[in-house]
Order: C-alpha cells, then sequence, then structure tokens
C-alpha cells in the first residue's frame, strides 16, 4: 500500500513553517493518541503514521530530501529506526513535544545506569613571567574519590543494593490521570532503582569519600589570562560505572609593575629628561627577559611610541613573539634652583626668538587659535 503524502497527513501546504508543523503534530497527536482512542486500531496507526510525518518534516535535512524524492528518499533503516522502536511505547514517543506530561523511556534508561561525575575547577593565579615562558608545577585538589570498602555501590561490605520495592527497580512511577499517564521520579529511591537497608561504615553510603589529591600541571608558554587548561578525568568520579568529570583549572596572570599585556604584545610607560628628548641619546629599556637598548632620536616630542620587535610573548599557538612598545613621556623638572630656572628662562627666550623655528608645534596650535577667534 503506497504512503500517503506526508504534508497531507498533516492538514499542511508544502511551504509551511516549523512552528505550523509542531502545532499541526500537536493537535492530531492528542486527537488520535492511544490514551484517547484505547483499543481502536484504526486511531493507533494514524497515531503512528502521524508520527512518522512529523519526524521527517521537522527535521530540516530530511524534509529538504523528501521534498526533492518523496518517499523513496526516506528510508527508515537509514535514520537509525527499527522494529523495536517501532514498538515502543507511545508516551516515549509524544514525549518531544508533551514531555512534561508523559514519561520518556529514555529517561527510565538513563536512571538505572551511572551518572557521569562533576567537572571541578580550580582558579590558579601565576605572573606575567610564568606565563611568557611557561612551566610546571602542582596543584591540590579537593576532590571525590571512590570507597575502598565498597567499591562505590555504598552497601555495607558482605551486602549490596536491592531493587526499589516501591518502582520495582525502574526509577520512576506512573501514575493515571483521566486518559494520561504521568510518570514521575520515585521518592523512594530518587530514581536510582535501588536502596540500600545498609549502608557502609566509611561513606555513609554515598559511594565515595572527599579527600584532596596533588595533581602536576603544565603551564604552556604564551598562555593567556582567563583561559582554562583540562585536566581530563580529574573531576568528580562517576557512579554506578559512570564516567569521571574532568577538572578546569582556570588561569589569573596577576598585574605586572613595570609591563601590561595586549595579547601578545607588552606596553610600559616609560619617562625622558627634557634634554634627552631635546638632544636625543640611547636609553636603556627593561624586556622580559633582559635589558635593550635603543636610540632616541633628537627633538622626540612627549607620548612618542617605540617598537622593539619579537620582545613581546611568544603566541601559545604558532611560538611567534609579539612585540614590545615603549611609551615615552617627557618629564618636566621640580625643585628647581634660582639658577637652575634662570638657565632655563634664557634658553627659552633664545628659542622664542627663532620664531616658531624650534616650536614648530606652537605655531601650528597658534594658528589654529587664531582662525578660531
Amino acid at each position: 500500500m503506497a504512503k500517503r503524502d506526508f504534508y497531507k497527513i498533516l492538514n499542511l501546504k508544502k511551504n509551511a513553517s516549523e512552528n505550523e508543523i509542531k502545532r499541526a503534530y500537536r493537535k492530531l497527536a492528542m486527537k488520535y493518541h492511544p490514551d484517547r482512542n484505547p483499543n481502536n486500531k484504526n486511531a493507533e496507526e494514524k497515531f503512528k503514521e502521524i508520527k512518522e510525518a512529523y519526524e521527517v518534516l521537522s527535521d530540516s535535512e530530511k524534509r529538504i530530501i523528501y521534498d526533492q524524492y518523496g518517499h523513496a528518499g526516506i528510508d527508515p533503516n537509514m535514520s537509525g529506526s527499527s522494529a523495536s522502536a517501532e514498538a515502543s511505547n507511545f508516551a516515549d514517543a509524544f514525549g518531544d513535544i508533551f514531555g512534561d506530561i508523559f514519561g520518556s523511556n529514555r529517561d527510565r534508561d538513563n536512571n538505572n545506569k551511572g551518572s557521569n561525575g562533576k567537572d571541578l575547577r580550580y582558579n590558579l593565579e601565576i605572573t606575567l613571567e610564568q606565563a611568557a615562558y611557561g612551566f610546571n608545577t602542582s596543584i591540590r585538589v579537593p576532590s571525590w574519590d571512590i570507597c575502598k570498602s565498597c567499591y562505590g555501590n555504598g552497601a555495607k561490605k558482605g551486602t549490596s543494593p536491592i531493587s526499589c520495592f516501591t518502582c520495582s527497580g525502574q526509577g520512576q512511577v506512573r501514575m493515571q490521570q483521566g486518559f494520561f499517564s504521568i510518570q514521575q521520579t520515585c521518592s523512594k529511591c530518587q530514581g536510582a532503582g535501588k536502596v540500600i537497608p545498609h549502608p557502609c561504615l566509611d561513606c555513609n553510603g554515598i559511594g565515595r569519600i572527599k579527600r584532596n589529591k596533588t595533581l602536576e600541571v603544565k603551564i604552556p608558554a604564551g598562555i593567556e589570562n582567563n583561559m582554562r587548561i583540562r585536566s581530563t578525568g580529574n573531576g568528580e568520579p562517576g557512579l554506578n560505572g559512570g564516567s569521571n568529570g574532568n577538572l578546569y583549572i582556570e588561569i589569573h596572570i596577576k598585574p605586572h609593575k613595570v609591563f601590561e599585556r595586549d595579547g601578545d604584545d607588552l606596553h610600559y610607560e616609560m619617562p625622558i629628561s627634557f634634554s634627552t628628548a631635546a638632544l636625543g641619546g640611547e636609553i636603556e629599556a627593561p624586556t622580559l627577559n633582559g635589558k635593550a637598548f635603543f636610540v632616541i632620536p633628537e627633538g622626540t616630542q612627549s607620548g612618542k611610541i617605540f617598537r622593539l620587535r619579537g620582545k613581546g610573548i611568544k603566541n601559545i599557538r604558532s611560538s611567534i613573539p609579539g612585540d614590545l612598545f615603549c611609551h615615552v613621556t617627557i618629564e618636566t623638572p621640580v625643585q628647581l634652583t634660582e639658577y637652575q630656572k634662570k638657565l632655563l628662562r634664557s634658553l627659552e627666550t633664545s628659542i622664542l626668538e627663532g620664531d616658531f623655528k624650534h616650536n614648530p608645534r606652537t605655531k601650528i596650535w597658534k594658528n589654529k587659535v587664531k582662525n578660531f577667534f
């Protein structure tokens, strides 16, 4: 028997939006759901048909294939479905939209499986030099280890957990409300499906014991502030065979007394004397790996930036170093003697006689102000 068109099944046009598809499915599924139509084979088949149409049209990739090739392009065997999936209970199938009303088989199955351990975070404060060159360090982190007495099952030695009598080991209890079947987590076992009549004396039935552990951590060169290093499996341990969580080491770089970091580049501000700025000369500049020298040209103005290539921090991925930027500021002398003041006034008089020859920026400024007024 040929399959009906999926759009006709849901009473939709081919250009229907995702919201329209969802609303149509909700309306029809409520109408033909087996809980509302007990012992009605026709409604059951109708519901299967509606569900199949929705699974294809709600998936953008499957919908494109269906629009181009029709049913021939949609192969149930390729989509990972199986006879057992088709025969799954309808409450689970309907749960994608009404998950708060109908229970899910997947949720029940997950309760019977082990739970994965939680991830942990550790804040590590380091210096700029340590971030630039990398280093190895040891850290102590609080963690949970599997209890050696009960091997994580929480039961006293010689005993074992038993199936919960309230939910019969399912982890969930089902309640009937009219034609709706509602599934809730079992209050007795909290969804585990098992209870421990005789708890372990060492861990009090938790299955884990809290203790500190020491880890060796390698901090790579060039690491940046707020970056995280993952230590796989060193978070909290899982329960009932679940995998361990991870430990995330978050890096915080302390402020430096001299340098400010901008990515792979370094910056600092360095004062120079009035005479050095006017006459020029060689100055000594600090870098992360020692001293460097560069020449200040004559007539250097305050705020001039000098670049020292390759004197920054190596990139954490490419290992290519950034640059060092020196921002010079001309320091005005203070607490001058009368003799020094006299010399400065004499110098200023001599400079002004040059008709702005020695002060080109002053000339430009005065012309701007004159034009303004």
